[in-house]
């Protein structure tokens, strides 16, 4: 049955579905983290370090990697793993939490020192459910954001535009990695 929402956007009432996304999401929970070649390119990127400039890697540490989106929302939208898959934030460590963060606070400094964004969205989808495009290895988004960069182009005709390669983009980031890195003597 369809129903009109507060948005104006009609509804369509499906109970019987719920059976099948519960479903769904035990067996997702009962195969455990990606096994290489499973289709999560995060593992896969985090297993190859020889790859990194394909994979627009920017960062990497004993802990985790900080890498482009290969479908960013917004310029410089960066993404950051641990190099253990796990599905949700607290089947995490401690530890390993407080390495997620550190990394997701180096990718924030990253954000700002290479394109000086006005905001930026930081976020974790966990869970298919939420749009985890890879529900079992969790990982966090940082998108940068400036006043007006939803504009007339996305909103008519669905589209976003991204104006600069992920290569120049990533080569921008690791610039400011090795900035870093001279800065604190490493």
């Amino acid at each position: 049955m369809a129903e009109e929402g507060t948005t104006g956007r009609r509804g369509l009432h499906a109970p019987w579905r719920l059976e099948y996304l519960e479903a769904l999401e035990a067996r997702e929970r009962a195969s455990g983290p990606p096994a290489a070649g499973s289709g999560s390119f995060l593992l896969d990127a985090w297993r190859d370090p020889t790859s990194d400039r394909r994979n627009h890697v920017v960062y990497r540490d004993a802990d985790g990697i900080i890498l482009l989106n290969a479908f960013p929302y917004a310029n410089g939208h960066l993404l950051v793993a641990l190099g253990e898959a796990r599905p949700t934030l607290l089947d995490y460590e401690p530890a390993q939490r407080a390495a997620l963060w550190r990394l997701a606070e180096l990718a924030a400094d990253l954000l700002r020192r290479a394109l000086e964004p006005q905001g930026v969205n930081i976020g974790i989808n966990q869970g298919r459910a939420a749009g985890a495009g890879v529900p079992q290895h969790l990982h966090v988004h940082l998108v940068p954001r400036w006043n007006g960069d939803v504009n007339f182009i996305e909103v008519v005709g669905g589209v976003r535009v991204i104006p600069a390669a992920l290569e120049a983009m990533a080569e921008r980031f690791r610039t400011i990695v090795e900035e870093i890195k001279t800065a604190n003597g490493a």
